[in-house]
């Protein structure tokens, strides 16, 4: 059997199964009226399945996706009694999803029950795990999240004096926020359950940098010192003093952290890479694995199908090295590309990003041939804030549902001079148009509920939705991106990343490999600097199970197109294919396979 077509456990995701038994109260009602009750059941249990997400995690599950209307709520998901409350209203409604007869529901309402089933069932499966004693490392952190809005131009703008003092209340939600992550980490080291030493040592440089004794010197306080001058004037002076109080409360919290994470957690530290060496580490790893690919792999498989793509891949470069001028060993051919002067020829950040503006405007053009579902809202292009820029990834941050802030592909540029030109095109692709911002941006116009609308961030939409991004690169070849060799270098190396990441994923919380040969497996495979391998692996390391989404959506999307040209023969569409995948916003990949499977049937 294809590992990939291998759905997740029946208990999580056949919504069919769970919703076997109705009420007796609806089978006396009348058929009209069993139906309408059924699916304003449903409608009832979306409504409050997303509200009770947005205000447990508003900046991850609320801000992040573009839903600008918790945002002067920072919220304390990693608080245990919050958690646990969130977690039995998350049960109460599955119970309620299960006791409807959805036998009654029209296909838009079965679909939106599935779904629903499909992700309290996920968010479920982890609720053994202590996922709230590691509520920090260096890749996602509230006190940088946080910090990096204070700049008003990403997901969450500072424009008028609602949003100014929406932010602010964020801020002053911060300090009991880190007291409670320190009582977690506390209670982590009683339990075991830890960050490796390396986590900690990289996130101490950036609360560091986070602290100001001088509170007007604080990226805390820098958007007072940028209040329009439009702004009434009691507003101004009171937005200054409430950001002015807000940056010393926050530093004097960043300091007890600071001094919490220098001794006690990182002496606590553990040696090891994975969650394998946690308590119910191989368990914990699994569960991570079913959250972020929708199906139960055996990590064994996954790791096995990551060396085949790797070898197939590094097959494709042997071909493709005669055609740049590389005639020396496979092994050194990714470092003799990324040596070469030719491929890096900006000088400044500006350059860097005029150059994804062009292949912008190219994919623009392009779109039209493979696409009849495109959305209306555009892309804009920034760069990573300073902040973060050293630990970041290029990424992409969704649309505002009320068009408040654009999709926005952010660019990490730390050294304009040694930018490569190479992975730009397969990059703009996969973070812009047509992949996350096609994605993101139709799931605000389509007319879908908020629970689906908003439904991107959250690691179970990883498989779709990382796994849509990855299968857009593939596309650069249909558009002609990849005629030019380097470009199509950048596309192997970026797609030989991806089952890279399944070898050293795997490696690292089932088969017990350190970071250091993590390091080097990445180092040998990808040509990267080993700076750049360890930023890569550190990221695996915090982020289990997520480097896994990419390959095992794309594949399936591609498994599934290749069904449809096969079924449909010369009546098969791009266009109408993508709008089967794309219609109906983000989903399960067995709800998606599902969708694609009647769609194929009634074109026959």
């Amino acid at each position: 059997m294809n590992p990939i077509a291998r759905p997740l456990r029946a208990a999580v995701l056949a919504a069919s199964l769970l919703a076997a038994q109705a009420p007796a109260a609806f089978a006396q009602a009348p058929a009209a009226a069993t139906a309408q009750g059924a699916e304003q059941q449903v409608d009832q249990v979306a409504a409050r399945f997303y509200d009770l997400r947005a205000r447990f995690d508003p900046m991850l599950y609320a801000t992040a996706n573009g839903d600008s209307r918790y945002d002067d709520q920072l919220g304390m998901a990693i608080a245990p009694k919050v958690r646990a409350q969130y977690l039995a209203d998350n049960h109460a409604m599955l119970r309620q999803l299960q006791a409807i007869d959805t036998g009654k529901l029209s296909p838009k309402a079965r679909l939106n029950h599935d779904i629903l089933v499909f992700e309290i069932g996920a968010q479920l499966d982890l609720e053994k795990f202590p996922e709230h004693l590691l509520p920090l490392n260096q890749f996602d952190n509230m006190p940088s999240n946080l910090a990096n809005y204070a700049g008003g131009t990403g997901s969450q703008p500072l424009e008028t004096p609602a949003q100014y003092r929406a932010y602010l209340r964020r801020l002053d939600q911060l300090p009991a926020w880190i007291d409670q992550a320190i009582a977690n980490m506390k209670e982590g080291i009683r339990t075991g359950v830890v960050q490796p030493k390396i986590i900690t040592t990289r996130m101490l440089p950036q609360f560091r940098q986070l602290r100001q004794r001088d509170p007007e010197a604080s990226v805390f306080y820098s958007p007072a010192k940028r209040l329009p001058a439009g702004f009434p004037e009691q507003d101004k002076r009171e937005l200054a003093a409430g950001y002015r109080k807000a940056a010393v409360d926050i530093d004097a919290a960043l300091a007890r952290l600071c001094a919490f994470l220098e001794t006690d957690y990182l002496k606590a530290g553990r040696s090891t890479a994975g969650y394998g060496a946690l308590p119910n580490g191989a368990a914990w790893y699994q569960a991570r694995i079913r959250n972020n690919t929708n199906l139960d792999l055996a990590p064994a498989e996954i790791h096995a199908l990551g060396l085949k793509e790797v070898a197939r891949i590094r097959q494709q470069m042997t071909a493709l090295a005669p055609r740049m001028g590389y005639e020396g060993p496979l092994a050194r051919f990714p470092h003799w590309v990324e040596e070469q002067a030719k491929y890096k020829p900006f000088k400044t950040d500006q350059e860097v990003l005029a150059r994804y503006r062009e292949i912008y405007a190219t994919v623009e053009g392009k779109l039209p041939a493979y696409f009849s579902l495109l959305p209306k809202a555009r892309l804009s292009i920034q760069l990573e804030p300073e902040l973060t820029r050293a630990t970041a990834s290029d990424h992409y941050t969704p649309v505002a549902a009320d068009g408040s802030h654009p999709g926005v592909f952010w660019a990490v540029v730390n050294d304009p001079r040694q930018y490569s030109t190479v992975g730009m095109s397969t990059l703009l692709l996969h973070e812009g148009v047509p992949g996350h911002h096609l994605h993101a941006a139709l799931l605000k116009e389509l007319p879908l509920p908020d629970f689906r609308k908003f439904f991107t961030e959250h690691p179970s939409a990883a498989a779709y939705g990382e796994g849509w991004a990855l299968y857009c690169e593939t596309l650069g070849k249909d558009f002609g991106l990849y005629d030019d060799p380097a470009a199509w270098f950048g596309h192997l190396n970026d797609e030989l990343l991806r089952a890279v990441r399944r070898v050293v994923d795997t490696g690292m919380h089932a088969q017990g490999w350190s970071r250091e040969k993590a390091i080097a497996y990445a180092m040998e495979n990808l040509g990267y600097s080993e700076a750049r391998a360890a930023n890569q692996i550190e990221r695996y390391m915090v982020w289990p199970g997520q480097a896994l989404a990419y390959k095992t959506g794309a594949l399936k999307i591609l498994e599934l197109r290749a069904r449809a040209q096969q079924a449909l023969g010369p009546k098969f569409s791009y266009a109408k294919f993508h709008e089967v995948v794309l219609g109906d916003g983000t989903l399960p990949l067995p709800i998606l396979e599902s969708q694609v499977r009647r769609w194929i049937d009634s074109q026959r």
